[in-house]
């Protein structure tokens, strides 16, 4: 038994779609503005067919398949269609380079590829060379295209009633890549329980009713879109209005067309919708919170309560953490510039390198308790290393630096070791660097992110050349492009002899982020 019971993604969802069928759980709202709005019953007969059409392509229950889809109706039905089978969804950032979906798929064993018309060509290709590969499955398409399925033909050939056999609780759901301070990304496992723990523990601190209507903006692939979004809508028994991209100018136009009651942003985010031009009527919006995470000033704050009077709250969570342990209050004790508080069942602590409390306004490690499994994530996939390091006993080492006030609102400091944040997206310094240093004119590099007004950061790359070798900072940007996904090439390059490096060799990179 789980700190949930037995529930799961499938049994929270049927049992909405018995008990209020004709109720709207779905709006979506395509690039192009054409929308499309489902009941609970049409979403989960949808899914139904989705579970059967994945059985029929041999999906069994702890097989992965992985999802390289922008937000759409399809990304939801695979997610939830996997959950009714016990698979396991892999999401992959749709405009991620052929190498790194390989790495993904071959890394996470998938069996099924899951693609829209963007990046259909590169998943062929990544399923040709990825063993244990059995389909790709084009997304959002007609018409026959070699070497590929169509979504469209399997649901419509798929029975819409539910999968004899279900998941239990502890089985995996989801399997979460993150960067971090490795070169190749880490497979965060995810549990059914622990979605739903992470999903009724931000319900019950946002206050969710039924009533309210969660914006979804932000990639379904990041865990922010499904845990503080997409699951705690589905938990009350809500609704959520999904939009296919992130628009800047039509953000506010959105939420109230909607009626939406809630919204989750990154920083970044805001701040470019603070760049759009003024207009009153942007008030009229029914947002009761919009939830964020670090680096929005208090200027931005006050502009943003000025303009559009939708209440901003500002919290803290990785994917490791499921949920979501550190949230502002819903009421009068907010405190923007502050992650806020302990969020009811979790616990958090900020200790020094023994794993000692600091003292109050003292710098250390944030670390979180919970249950590998029910209320965390229940490890990385195929690293027990980064697992034993992560996870120790019955706490979570985050690795983010923090301080608590008098008042015990947490503080955030500073990042990950290594890990750059640019507009809500985790970059590994490492993969960058290993990709510079395979220029044949490069000897070394260093990463690091620099402050950027718009993005959180920019990455900058730092590089000492051969010894009678030459090339350019847009040659090596352009390096880098071709490997990695655009968002993680460095904006910047600058030459240098040597680093400031420490007594035993190692860059310091805290040097380097000076000049």
């Amino acid at each position: 038994m789980t700190v949930v019971g037995r529930r799961t993604l499938r049994s929270v969802l049927e049992y909405w779609a018995v008990t209020q069928p004709a109720k709207t759980f779905l709006i979506f709202e395509a690039s192009d503005g054409s929308v499309r709005q489902f009941s609970y019953l049409a979403f989960d007969r949808a899914v139904n067919r989705t579970a059967n059409a994945l059985r029929g392509l041999g999906v069994l229950r702890g097989d992965r398949v992985l999802l390289g889809l922008t937000n759409s109706p399809e990304f939801l039905y695979l997610w939830f269609g996997a959950a009714k089978l016990g698979a396991v969804m892999v999401p992959a950032s749709p405009g991620s380079t052929a190498d790194e979906l390989a790495y993904l798929a071959e890394h996470s064993e998938s069996r099924v590829l899951f693609a829209e018309p963007d990046n259909v060509e590169i998943l062929k290709a990544v399923g040709s060379r990825v063993p244990g590969v059995r389909a790709v499955v084009l997304c959002g398409a007609s018409g026959a295209m070699a070497g590929v399925r169509l979504f469209d033909d399997l649901i419509c050939e798929a029975s819409e009633e539910a999968p004899e056999e279900g998941p239990a609780s502890s089985d995996e759901a989801a399997i979460l890549y993150t960067s971090g301070t490795t070169s190749r990304p880490k497979g965060v496992l995810i549990t059914h329980a622990a979605y739903l723990y992470g999903a009724e523990a931000m319900a019950r601190a946002v206050r969710l009713l039924p009533d309210d209507r969660h914006l979804v903006v932000l990639p379904l692939f990041h865990a922010a879109a499904q845990v503080h979004a997409t699951l705690p809508s589905l938990l009350v028994g809500g609704s959520v209005a999904l939009t296919e991209r992130f628009s800047a100018s039509r953000f506010f136009d959105q939420a109230i067309r909607y009626d939406a009651t809630a919204a989750a942003l990154f920083a970044a985010p805001i701040r470019m919708i603070l760049g759009q031009p003024e207009r009153p009527d942007l008030r009229q919006n029914r947002l009761r919170f919009v939830t964020f995470a670090q680096n929005v000033t208090e200027a931005q704050m006050e502009d943003w309560d000025r303009r559009f009077g939708a209440p901003l709250m500002q919290l803290w969570g990785m994917t490791e953490t499921v949920g979501l342990p550190l949230m502002n209050p819903a009421g009068g004790l907010c405190r923007n510039m502050s992650m806020g508080l302990p969020v009811l069942g979790y616990e958090c602590r900020v200790v020094d390198g023994e794993g000692r409390e600091v003292a109050t306004d003292e710098v250390g490690e944030l670390i979180v308790r919970g249950t590998p499994g029910q209320t965390l994530m229940k490890g990385y996939f195929k690293n027990p290393e980064a697992t034993r390091e992560a996870l120790r006993g019955e706490w979570l080492y985050s690795g983010d630096r923090a301080r608590v006030d008098e008042a015990g609102y947490f503080h955030f400091v500073d990042r990950a070791k290594d890990t750059i944040k640019r507009a809500g997206e985790n970059i590994s310094s490492s993969e960058v660097e290993a990709v510079l240093k395979t220029h044949p004119s490069v000897a070394d590099a260093a990463v690091v992110g620099v402050p950027d007004p718009v993005r959180d950061e920019a990455v900058k790359a730092f590089v000492i050349l051969k010894e009678g070798c030459a090339a350019g900072a847009e040659e090596l940007i352009s390096w880098c492009a071709e490997r990695l996904s655009k968002y993680k090439a460095p904006e910047r390059v600058e030459f240098r002899r040597e680093f400031p490096r420490t007594a035993v060799g190692k860059v310091q990179k805290h040097l380097l982020k000076r000049t």
